[in-house]
């Protein structure tokens, strides 16, 4: 799907080397956004993320960044301002999902998966907050449907997003009114190497019948991106209506 509704601007989406996080870039790169993507660890995906960007022909960056170091978060988004000239739009989207039995996960665990999806958030938010300001700019953090429902096999990584949730309508506070803030939180999505098993055990439980696409996040992403400003603080469930089960 390729549109102009983004030309102009610019975006960044963190963790955006691969699986969700490059269909997202992809997706704002298709709409005419320029892009700069980050990665802790994924810089060979990311040299290839950042190649199809330009295959689109926008411009793109592809970042080292740890989002849990404000330092690196610092440098990060100063480099994508002097790369663009401008910063519309922050995504949200690194993160680290794991699964633990809860009377057992140590205390490392829990705060590593908290440093990553909630402390990040907050950093890259806090750090691109003046050049959002100047462009009237947009946030988009991606939460789960597991910050909705409890998974008792995953909780420091629902509390983590539920946290982000409940991050983002205090976000869409404190910003406003020349930022809108919203989060998108996936059920399953299907990505290119999950257990065929457990999608279809997925699928079954799901009112639509199936599992979700790339495709159906990156559009939810792009409504907030582009659609009304008047809309922030919404959690917008893409689940198939996995939740209401």
């Amino acid at each position: 799907m390729s549109t102009s509704l983004l030309s102009g601007k610019a975006a960044i989406v963190t963790g955006g080397a691969r699986r969700l996080g490059r269909g997202i870039a992809l997706a704002l790169a298709s709409s005419g956004a320029d892009v700069a993507i980050t990665c802790l660890r994924s810089l060979s995906e990311a040299a290839a993320t950042a190649a199809e960007i330009e295959a689109l022909g926008r411009r793109a960056l592809a970042l080292q960044c740890d989002v849990r170091s404000e330092s690196s978060v610092r440098a990060m988004i100063a480099a994508a301002v002097a790369q663009f000239g401008r910063l519309d739009l922050i995504v949200n989207n690194a993160a680290l999902f794991e699964s633990a039995p809860l009377d057992a996960l140590s205390l490392d665990r829990w705060d590593a998966v908290f440093e990553t999806n909630t402390r990040g958030p907050f950093l890259v938010a806090r750090e691109a907050l003046p050049h959002l300001r100047a462009a009237g700019g947009r946030i988009v953090n991606i939460g789960s449907l597991g910050g909705i429902r409890p998974w008792a096999g995953h909780a420091h990584y629902c509390a983590s997003k539920a946290a982000l949730h409940m991050l983002t309508q205090a976000m869409a506070k404190a910003f406003a009114p020349r930022i809108s803030v919203n989060c998108v939180a996936p059920g399953w999505i299907e990505l290119d190497q999950e257990s065929q098993e457990r999608a279809a055990h997925f699928a079954a439980k799901t009112p639509l019948q199936r599992n979700g696409t790339m495709e159906d996040v990156t559009r939810a992403v792009l409504f907030f991106a582009t659609g009304p400003a008047f809309i922030t603080g919404q959690i917008l469930a893409v689940d198939g209506g996995l939740g209401l089960v």
